[in-house]
């Protein structure tokens, strides 16, 4: 198998595009907002997961390793990227399913595509799947995998590592003519998106996160905070996230979140994802109207994935 950097792909369209909106209720707040459609960037693997698995591909790769075994929820995004990843590049995947209970259930449609790329399921319980992931830098833990399902390049949930964070950084030099009265925005999972935007920002713009988690204020800054001392050996000073646009936690849309984004679709015709996207949107319109960006300045919405076909409508 070869990088791929060195085996182009021409399903990507790269750069992604970067989309204009004009919004009423924002512009008389004298605020402009545009999109960077990362969602558009692979029909397979869209988004921040394209930029988060190039880099740890190449590593892979570059380790001789011929499996990539990662860990995610029934419905993860990460889970089928990691899944047709792997069968574009010829990797074996195994995918650590959280929740026992699933194990003999009918396969929802996000494991079912899954498993059409090829990727092999395993399902643990709940707590055995946090004491996992909570241990996965430990060499028996590893070692306990290998034993399992052979030598394998491990990512972590989400696939957030720093080689991940690093591989979002990219896109920031795909904005054009960031300054002081930019902030770039995204929704917020394990952090590695807004780590590497963060980092890569020019002097003056900040970035924005919008967490989809409930409870995880403190625990999310220390995960970005974390990403930067191993990515990049600093700290950086110019991001914060949210915690008020969660909609009642991961996973959850309540009406209200439902008929924002039906209302920005029809507006603007962008399909919204519901469970990250959408919080990320609705949290800058509420911050909108309640003054918290200064006159003159623009916010670009960093769109990292694509609807599920639930959201389709």
């Amino acid at each position: 198998m070869r990088p791929p950097t060195d085996h182009p792909d021409p399903l990507r369209r790269a750069p992604s595009p970067v989309q204009d909106l004009h919004d009423e209720r924002l512009a008389e707040r004298g605020l402009e907002l545009r999109l960077k459609r990362d969602d558009l960037i692979h029909p397979t693997i869209p988004g921040n997961k394209w930029r988060k698995l190039t880099p740890n591909l190449r590593a892979a790769a570059e380790q001789d390793h011929t499996r990539l075994l990662t860990f995610g929820g029934a419905y993860s995004h990460h889970i089928r990227a990691v899944a047709a990843a792997g069968a574009a590049w010829g990797l074996s995947t195994v995918g650590i399913i959280r929740g026992d209970e699933l194990a003999d259930a009918p396969r929802n449609w996000s494991l079912a595509l899954a498993e059409s790329y090829g990727m092999e399921l395993s399902f643990l319980t709940r707590s055995g799947y946090r004491e996992t992931l909570r241990s996965l830098d430990d060499p028996g833990t590893l070692r306990e995998l290998e034993a399992r399902w052979g030598r394998a390049y491990v990512l972590p949930e989400g696939g957030t590592n720093a080689l991940a964070a690093q591989g979002t950084a990219g896109l920031v030099a795909e904005l054009p003519d960031l300054g002081a009265r930019d902030v770039v925005c995204c929704a917020v999972g394990t952090g590695g998106t807004l780590a590497g935007i963060a980092a890569a920002l020019p002097e003056g713009a900040r970035a924005l996160g919008f967490a989809a988690l409930k409870g995880a204020s403190g625990y999310l800054e220390r995960e970005v905070a974390e990403l930067h001392r191993r990515g990049w050996g600093r700290a950086f000073t110019n991001w914060r996230i949210d915690h008020d646009w969660h909609g009642g936690g991961y996973g959850r849309v309540p009406a209200e979140l439902e008929a924002f984004a039906a209302g920005f679709e029809e507006r603007h015709g962008v399909r919204v994802e519901r469970r990250y996207v959408a919080k990320m949107l609705r949290g800058v319109y509420g911050l909108a109207e309640a003054g918290a960006f200064p006159h003159g300045g623009r916010v670009t919405a960093v769109v990292t994935g694509p609807p599920d076909p639930a959201d389709a409508g």
